[in-house]
């Protein structure tokens, strides 16, 4: 058994964070989830760039589209769905398999809509009717203004991934309106037990912002470990949300807890162990979401074991020694969730870009 099949027997599923079609077609994800344990798809506008930009796998269906006079954004909407709808057909036995646990793809709402409440809830709604799969979430970031959005939406029976989470502030604010959304869904005559929720909580970028700010303060023994650190501290904070009192009530009838999925679990510091935001994070009732790389690393070299609660002292510490130091965790964490937005959004552009792009040549060549 290689070490990613070995994740689950921890309490951990490990979900790939990538998508292309020809791996939905050539059995590449088939193979990913029969050799290697994968339960689980993550997808963003960065992905969905680099597969649509980067091959000719969707070529045919571009053509057809731009035939029948789609704009470049309908032509995205219509490649994107039909991507996520064979990967949650892909899934669905793991799905069932699971209690509704595992076997899910995500899609994200437009990075244009991260400060719009209403045009969020009003995206997810038509992203979640248009694919029509029990076992898609819908991505929605972790902002302000996606907070009130992801309560809304769970409290409609959506299943929701939340995204761009950095700190212990965003990750209260996203498990208290999953509690919430599930009592008004419950409220509401629903079955909690048929929603399910992750909060992807990122890991390396954590790592690669704090340790520039580290630089020339004399404390090089903390470079390389907020990112774990950090982690760590909020899956204790996890645990006394979903296994005490103020989750009780609904778990009894029937309610599944909102997993922390660690997402950005690529090494960034060529320094630092490639497999290093998997070994140290291996935990019960967690989610890895892991980019191909590292998937290769860690199906080679990874170690496994159940480290997610082991040392927390240390990350307490660290954290501490952190703020001593006056690195501002919470700033710099802040922004990152600044930055991520508008990396999506520019790989969003990007991609429109593009296929404006490919559609001009793709309307010229009768080939297709």
């Amino acid at each position: 058994m290689n070490p990613l099949q070995q994740l689950h027997d921890y309490g951990q599923s490990f979900w790939y964070d990538n998508i292309r079609r020809s791996y939905l077609e050539d059995g590449t994800l088939a193979g990913y989830i029969a050799n290697d344990g994968l339960r689980g798809l993550t997808s963003n506008p960065s992905i969905f760039e680099k597969a649509i930009t980067g091959s000719d796998d969707y070529d045919v269906q571009m053509a057809a589209l731009s035939a029948q006079g789609k704009s470049v954004t309908e032509i995205y909407d219509a490649l994107s769905i039909s991507d996520i709808q064979a990967a949650c057909d892909l899934f669905r036995p793991i799905y069932a398999a699971s209690n509704r646990q595992d076997g899910y793809a995500s899609l994200e709402v437009s990075p244009y809509l991260a400060h719009d409440m209403a045009g969020t809830i009003a995206d997810a709604k038509r992203l979640f009717t248009a694919v029509s799969r029990p076992n898609l979430m819908i991505k929605v970031p972790a902002t302000d203004e996606g907070i009130p959005a992801i309560q809304a939406l769970i409290g409609a029976g959506i299943n929701i991934n939340v995204t761009l989470m950095f700190n212990m502030r965003h990750y209260e604010a996203v498990a208290q309106a999953y509690v919430a959304g599930l009592e008004t869904f419950v409220a509401h005559g629903g079955d909690p037990a048929g929603v399910a929720s992750v909060a992807s909580f990122f890991v390396s970028r954590v790592d690669a912002a704090v340790d520039k700010a580290l630089a020339g303060r004399g404390v090089d023994h903390l470079l390389g470990k907020t990112a774990v650190a950090n982690s760590k501290v909020v899956y204790q904070r996890y645990k006394e949300l979903f296994h005490g009192a103020p989750f009780a009530a609904l778990q009894a009838k029937g309610a599944q807890v909102q997993r922390l999925l660690w997402a950005s679990t690529s090494t960034k510091n060529p320094a630092y162990p490639d497999t290093l935001y998997i070994d140290e994070l291996i935990g019960p009732e967690t989610v890895s979401t892991i980019p191909p790389d590292t998937v290769a690393a860690f199906r080679e070299h990874g170690r496994v074991g159940q480290t997610l609660e082991t040392a927390v002292p240390a990350a307490q510490s660290t954290l501490a020694e952190l703020a001593a130091a006056g690195v501002d965790l919470e700033a710099i964490t802040e922004q990152l969730q600044v930055e991520g937005l508008a990396a999506f959004r520019q790989s969003f552009d990007t991609l429109l870009t593009a296929l404006a792009q490919k559609q001009a040549l793709l309307l010229t060549d009768t080939d297709l």
